[in-house]
């Protein structure tokens, strides 16, 4: 065996913990080179700059060639991928743009701008090129929330030019309309989104890994129009614990699966709020909401963000809470939130394990089959009973209200569709639609 064979071979034992290959066989080591003295150089090339765990991959690539006698030192450069087939978004300012995360609530006062803002901020802050679009027309919050170097907006080459601060690239409405004496955005519904368009697919955002939307808030034109507009890589849901934010959460998430976009992650603002005196945790808005949502639909990723004065008192001026205070415990929870996405859109672009599937087959029953092959058979009848749909189960206390003699042993599902990368939606011949995490038709079987 040549002496890069036996690199190869070591570097095989690493797994990406996402994608559930080796790091050899996804193709990440590049442009190895080994000298007569057993110096070991390679690039080993991720699926983004913001990898939440390169320094682990860096870690195990040493380890695992200094098994190696003949090995005299390692050195491991870390690169990203470019842009895979089909991610690009074509033409216009997006041309070079990787990704775009929608950032949505349906429900306006829930903080949705506060956690687009730091997401943005927090993904450059791991060494992605990121953008962030305010496309609220009529309330735009960005150059509020941001402060930046402002002297007005001006054209290059036909491409609108962001405003930039702390290496993330800024547009807003609320810029374009300081041009003209920052006056209210009074038009109606396609000026609206003809204006969304032109300075969404007009700006020159250049190079980016990731390009944060700021989405207003409702499930209307607008939000239909944007998700239509450019592909959106994944959404991410913000809400509070009352029950009128979660109704209208579950709005969004289902508008965002019939345009075939994923909700990776949950996000409860204002959860609670810890008094600094006594360490008390006081959940004022109520509590339940954010369980039921990923009980509901299978999210994976789930955060609360406590209730803090100085996250509002930072946003107003213009300070973004995860540059301004580094250390603290909200910033450390979008750390979490943004390490949770990049590697869910990694899995997305990329391909991880295989998504499970569900059929139905009429003489035995639905035909659960996980991403490994295995499968297993559910009786319609059991599979209806366990609908955990707001109908079938109260939302706040958990217990069961859909009663086993409500559902006739003969039921058959009309339906069967994947809906987004977590759950199954599934439409009934008695004329209900429930929705299944993929988990928990895992436990059923």
């Amino acid at each position: 065996m040549s002496r890069e064979q036996e690199i190869l071979e070591q570097l095989k034992t690493i797994i990406d913990p996402d994608l559930g290959k080796d790091i050899v066989t996804l193709g990440f080591v590049k442009d190895l080179e080994i000298s007569e003295a057993g110096d070991v150089r390679f690039n080993l090339e991720l699926t983004t700059p913001a990898c939440p765990v390169k320094e682990e991959f860096r870690t195990s690539c040493s380890e695992a060639l200094a098994k190696l006698s003949w090995v005299s030192s390692v050195a491991v450069n870390m690169t990203a991928a470019a842009g895979r087939p089909g991610v690009a978004q074509a033409g216009g300012g997006l041309a070079k743009v990787k990704h775009i995360i929608g950032v949505a609530s349906c429900k306006g006062g829930v903080g949705k701008s506060t956690v687009a803002v730091n997401l943005a901020f927090t993904l450059a802050g791991m060494d992605a090129a990121v953008g962030i679009f305010d496309a609220d027309i009529y309330g735009p919050s960005l150059p509020t929330m941001v402060g930046a170097d402002f002297e007005g907006l001006y054209q290059h080459e036909n491409q609108i030019m962001p405003v930039e601060t702390n290496g993330v690239k800024l547009m807003s409405f609320g810029y374009a309309s300081a041009n003209t004496g920052g006056g209210p955005a009074i038009m109606r519904g396609p000026m609206v989104t003809q204006v969304i368009n032109q300075l969404l697919t007009g700006t020159g955002w250049g190079e980016l890994d990731y390009l944060v939307i700021d989405m207003p808030p409702g499930t209307g034109d607008i939000q239909l129009t944007i998700s239509q507009l450019v592909s959106m890589t994944a959404a991410i849901m913000v809400t509070t614990p009352q029950q009128i934010s979660f109704v209208d959460v579950v709005k969004g998430i289902e508008m965002f699966d019939k345009v075939n976009i994923p909700t990776v992650a949950v996000i409860e603002n204002m959860s609670y709020f810890e008094c600094a005196q006594c360490g008390t945790r006081h959940e004022l808005f109520g509590a339940g909401a954010m369980k039921q949502l990923v009980n509901q639909f299978g999210i994976a990723n789930s955060f609360a963000i406590p209730l803090d004065a100085d996250v509002s008192r930072l946003s107003d001026s213009g300070q973004p809470v995860v540059l301004a205070e580094p250390e603290s415990v909200v910033t450390s929870i979008y750390r979490e939130v943004a390490a949770a996405t990049v590697r869910e859109i990694s899995k997305i672009v990329f391909g991880g394990e295989s998504k499970p599937e569900v059929a139905f087959e009429p003489d035995q029953g639905i035909l659960f089959t996980t991403g490994d092959g295995a499968s297993a058979f559910i009786a319609p009848a059991v599979l209806r009973r366990n609908c955990r749909c707001a109908n079938c189960i109260n939302e706040m206390t958990g217990a069961r209200t859909l009663k086993d003699e409500d559902v006739s042993d003969d039921i058959r599902p009309e339906t069967i569709r994947s809906m987004g990368n977590y759950a199954v939606n599934v439409e009934w011949s008695d004329g209900h639609t429930s929705i299944y995490p993929y988990a928990m038709l895992e436990q059923l079987v």
